[in-house]
């Protein structure tokens, strides 16, 4: 009889002993170029998550680093108003003190001058006296000449002087 496959002890061995040798040959492939393989992918992998996580991290520290710098811009905007509000109220003080300082040296000046004024109106009015009193002996010197003593002519000029007015005088 003929078979389509001729099966016998020597087929059946063979065939074992193939599949024997392709389970060593898997074995050993396994050993040598697929754990390697898998080594390699399973870092690749670890290397990626490590990688998304120091990304997440960085990410998050990047967020928080955003937020607190916006925080600082909005402080240093506050700030800086501060800082130029206390600009402005010592530059008012100074300008201040500045406008005070000239209104009291315009004082001074002022009362300087009034006192100057006052002395020099003091002084003419000495000086109209003394011309007054001379040209007041020298009336009385024409007019009476030789025949009036001095006790005459003192009592000639106080006539005079009291006839003239005392605010005349005086000022």
């Amino acid at each position: 009889m003929s078979r389509l496959f001729d099966l016998d002890w020597q087929l059946l061995a063979d065939s074992c002993l193939m599949i024997i040798a392709i389970f060593f040959l898997f074995l050993i492939l396994s050993y040598f170029l697929f754990n390697p393989a898998r080594k390699m992918l399973e870092g690749r992998k670890e290397k990626i998550r490590n990688e998304l996580e120091t990304a997440k991290t960085a990410m998050q520290n990047a967020q928080s680093l955003k937020k607190e710098y916006e925080a600082k811009l909005k402080d240093v905007d506050k700030e800086a108003e501060v800082i130029l509000s206390e600009a402005r109220r010592k530059a008012l003080a100074n300008e201040n003190a500045i406008v005070a300082e000239a209104r009291e040296e315009a004082a001074h000046i002022l009362d300087r001058a009034r006192v100057e004024a006052e002395l020099e109106k003091q002084k003419m009015s000495d000086d109209v006296k003394r011309e007054i009193v001379v040209v007041a002996s020298l009336m009385a010197g024409k007019i009476v000449s030789a025949s009036v003593d001095s006790a005459m002519q003192n009592q000639l000029i106080d006539e005079t002087l009291k006839e003239m007015g005392e605010k005349t005088w005086l000022n």
